[in-house]
C-alpha cells in the first residue's frame, strides 16, 4: 500500500495518546557529544524489528532473517516481529517495545529494521533516548525509518544510518557501500556515486546520471532521508536542527505536485534557507500521468533561488543499488562534480 493512502486511513485514526509526554525523562536533547557506534563484524548479533509497517507474509520475515544472516551476522529476533494491525506491525506500544528492548539487550550489537511503510512517528514519544544514549549501536533503515534516524541523532548524539533495510537482496553495489561505511569505516569516501556501466559502443547509461544544479562546495553534518517523513518531523519536538546541515532527499510514488508540495514546506518553514547544501537522491515511480511538470522541473525550480550546492541522481532511496548515508557525519558536497564524500569516521 502506497504511503499517501496509509496516511489518509490514520486520519480517522485516534493520536497518541503519548505525544505530550515527548520531552519526559529520557527525551533530552543531544548534549553535542557525538555517539560513534561500533562497527560490524562477523560473528555480531543484529536486532531484527519492525518499527513501522510489517511484510505482508511471515515468510518474507524468514527471507530477512535470512538475508541479514548471509552477511554473516546472528538475528536476534524481535518479540514482536509477526504482529500486524493492518498497516502496522503490531499496536504502537508494542513496537516502541522491541525497539527499546534491542538498545537495551547487551547481546545485541546493532539494529536493524526488516522494512520501513507507516509508523515510526507514533512511536517516538515512546523511545528510551536515555538508555539510547547509553548503548550506541548501529541503527539501519530507510523510507518511514527516516523519522526514527533524524530523531534518534537530534535526541542522542547517535550517528544513525539511512542504508537497505533486511527484507531485500543486496546487490554487489548495495553490498560494498554496506561494507566500506558500517564494515570497514572508511573515510574520506565518496557516497553513493552511480554504479559502473559497462556497454557496448553507441550505448550510454542514463539511469544513474548525476544533474548538478547549483555548484560550490560546502561541508556540514548530514541529515535527512525520505521527503515525506522529513516533512511530518517538522513542527514537533523531533524536528532536527537544519542550520549548516547537508540536506538529503528521495522518495517514491509520489507525483510532482506532492514533491513541489512538501519542498514548498520545508521552504515555507525557512529549511532550505539554514541547510548549507543540497543533495537529492532517487524520487522512483513518480506518477506524470497528465498534465504535469517532470521531477526535474520541480527539484531545479524549488532549489533555483538557494545559493548553495545542490545535485540530483545520487543513489539514495528506493533502488536496489543503494548507498549507506550516515545521519550527523560530516560530509562535504562538491556541486561541481556531483560528488558527496564523507569526512570523518563514523564507526568505532
Amino acid at each position: 500500500m502506497e504511503r499517501r493512502t496509509l496516511i489518509k486511513s490514520l486520519m480517522a485514526a485516534p493520536l497518541l495518546s503519548g505525544l505530550a509526554a515527548a520531552g519526559s525523562a529520557g527525551a533530552a536533547p543531544s548534549t553535542g557529544e557525538l555517539l560513534r557506534p561500533a562497527r560490524l563484524r562477523r560473528g555480531m548479533t543484529v536486532g531484527l524489528v519492525t518499527p513501522a509497517s510489517n511484510a505482508w507474509e511471515d515468510e518474507d520475515i524468514r527471507f530477512a532473517i535470512d538475508v541479514v544472516k548471509s552477511l554473516g551476522f546472528k538475528v536476534k529476533e524481535g518479540a514482536n516481529l509477526y504482529q500486524r494491525t493492518q498497516y502496522l506491525a503490531g499496536p504502537d506500544a508494542a513496537r516502541a517495545e522491541d525497539f527499546n528492548r534491542m538498545f537495551a539487550d547487551p547481546e545485541v550489537d546493532a539494529v536493524f529494521c526488516l522494512r520501513g511503510g507507516y509508523g515510526t512517528p507514533r512511536i517516538l514519544p515512546m523511545l528510551d533516548y536515555a538508555t539510547i544514549r547509553q548503548n550506541p549501536k548501529i541503527l539501519l533503515g530507510y523510507s518511514d525509518i527516516t523519522a526514527l534516524l533524524n530523531a534518534i541523532h537530534e535526541r542522542c548524539g547517535l550517528i544513525t544510518f539511512h542504508g537497505p533495510i533486511a527484507a531485500q537482496n543486496f546487490t554487489d553495489y548495495t553490498l560494498e557501500e554496506f561494507s566500506k561505511v558500517l564494515v570497514r569505516g572508511e573515510f574520506p569516501v565518496r557516497l553513493g556515486e552511480a554504479p559502473p556501466f559497462e556497454g557496448s559502443p553507441g550505448r550510454v547509461e542514463r539511469r544513474n546520471r548525476v544533474t548538478r544544479f547549483r555548484g560550490g562546495s560546502a561541508r556540514g553534518r548530514l541529515i535527512g532521508g525520505n521527503l515525506t517523513l522529513m516533512c511530518s518531523l517538522l513542527g514537533t519536538p523531533f524536528e532536527p536542527d537544519f542550520r549548516d546541515k547537508i540536506l538529503f532527499l528521495e522518495d517514491v510514488g509520489e507525483a510532482p505536485y506532492r514533491i513541489d508540495r512538501m519542498l514548498t514546506q520545508l521552504w515555507l518553514a525557512g529549511k532550505l534557507d539554514e541547510v548549507n547544501g543540497i543533495v537529492f537522491g532517487k524520487f522512483t515511480d513518480a506518477e506524470t500521468s497528465g498534465n504535469t511538470f517532470s521531477v526535474e522541473h520541480v527539484l531545479r525550480e524549488r532549489s533555483a533561488g538557494l545559493e548553495v550546492p545542490v545535485v540530483r541522481g545520487l543513489m539514495i532511496g528506493h533502488v536496489d543499488d543503494q548507498t549507506v548515508v550516515p545521519v550527523g557525519a560530516m560530509a562535504e558536497l562538491d556541486g561541481d562534480s556531483g560528488a558527496l564524500i564523507l569526512q570523518e569516521p563514523v564507526v568505532s
